[in-house]
């Protein structure tokens, strides 16, 4: 039987690291949580060890799920009491935090597999991905832990960052989204016209980020596309409404000013969108 430490089980981590109970012991640190973290354990049925170093001892993998803010920290600790097995990050960082990451774990020893997790918390009526990348024998292990549970692994390569790299990639865009959705809402309230807008969004049934051949036409049109996102900045500036987002759009598009009304294929159109060197 596996043994599983989970630092620290907010909402995410406490479903995620439940699902790999079948499989063997999943412990938690007790000491400094709060009442609501010490309930969400017990209702998972984890088991509480008073400190790190305690659980550095007892569990074979240690995976830590947490503010990404807090990851560099968290990894930090744990190399501190010499763990030596598999450390899995799950957590939304950069691929250049996650070499940072590795690069503290393995002087004490530890195999590094680099995680994202994408999608609700692991219930009786939802499943979560995670996708792992890293040592091929560690995917493995770590794998397993998750058999036949609401947790679908999927394994990458075993390059470390490349994880962490979809993990944003899709939730730079899904967050960003949402965000400026409430803005462009927020807009259309103020000018009464929220449920015409409402009714727009309505009509799609798909999402833009599936939408990978509409690319190179946006970098075709941007010549048009940057000055509207202007005008929609000082539309919203107007009404004291945050148009930073918008305006971060047209500072996007205007990186496709050669791609004026030509025709290319979608990975030109993505190339141009990297800066130019200086």
């Amino acid at each position: 039987m596996t043994v599983l430490g989970i630092l620290h089980p907010g909402s995410m981590g406490a479903a995620v690291a439940s699902q790999a109970r079948h499989r063997g012991e999943v412990l938690w640190c007790s000491t400094g949580r709060s009442t609501a973290s010490k309930e969400r354990a017990q209702r998972y049925g984890l088991t509480p060890v008073h400190d790190v170093g305690e659980m550095t001892e007892r569990a074979d993998i240690i995976m830590s799920v947490c503010p990404p803010a807090n990851a560099l920290e968290v990894a930090a600790t744990v190399a501190a009491h010499s763990f030596s097995g598999i450390y899995v990050d799950a957590n939304a960082v950069a691929p250049a935090t996650m070499a940072s990451i590795s690069a503290t774990m393995l002087p004490a020893g530890a195999t590094i597999v680099d995680g994202s997790i994408i999608g609700s918390p692991p219930s009786d009526v939802k499943t979560t991905r995670l996708y792992l990348s890293g040592p091929p024998e560690a995917l493995t292990t770590v794998a397993r832990l998750f058999t036949d549970s609401a947790v679908k692994v999927h394994l990458l390569s075993s390059d470390i960052g490349r994880a962490s790299a979809l993990k944003l990639s899709y939730s730079s865009y899904q967050k960003a989204s949402r965000v400026l959705a409430a803005v462009a809402y927020a807009l259309a309230a103020d000018w009464g016209v929220e449920e015409e807008l409402l009714h727009i969004a309505e009509s799609r049934t798909t999402s833009y980020l599936s939408e990978t051949a509409y690319v190179p036409k946006v970098a075709a049109r941007a010549w048009r596309w940057a000055p509207e996102m202007r005008e929609a900045a000082s539309a919203l500036a107007e009404l004291s409404l945050p148009p930073d987002l918008v305006e971060a759009t047209a500072r996007v598009v205007e990186q496709w000013s050669e791609a004026k009304d030509r025709p290319m294929e979608l990975h030109e159109a993505l190339a141009l969108l990297h800066s130019p060197q200086e």
